[in-house]
């Protein structure tokens, strides 16, 4: 398994989302998967270890992968 922190910028804040895919997960899956979620709704949840927020779409500006860790190699 593999878990990804994605970082989104709004007009004016940050916020940081826990995502964990398989060992075959990429960044750039990642940013495609999150671009389209904002693509087909006006407002997402982003989930971290700390909190769940409500992001309204329109407000983002920038979605970057910022870290990728290996959790389990089999």
């Amino acid at each position: 398994m593999k878990e990804f922190i994605v970082c989104y910028t709004l007009d004016n804040e940050i916020k940081k989302e826990t995502i964990i895919k398989g060992l075959d997960g990429n960044k750039e899956e990642i940013v495609q998967e999150v671009l389209e979620r904002m693509e087909h709704s006006p407002f997402f949840i982003v989930e971290n270890q700390e909190e769940s927020s409500i992001i309204d779409s329109s407000l983002v500006r920038y979605v970057r992968v910022i870290k990728e860790k290996v959790l389990v190699q089999i």
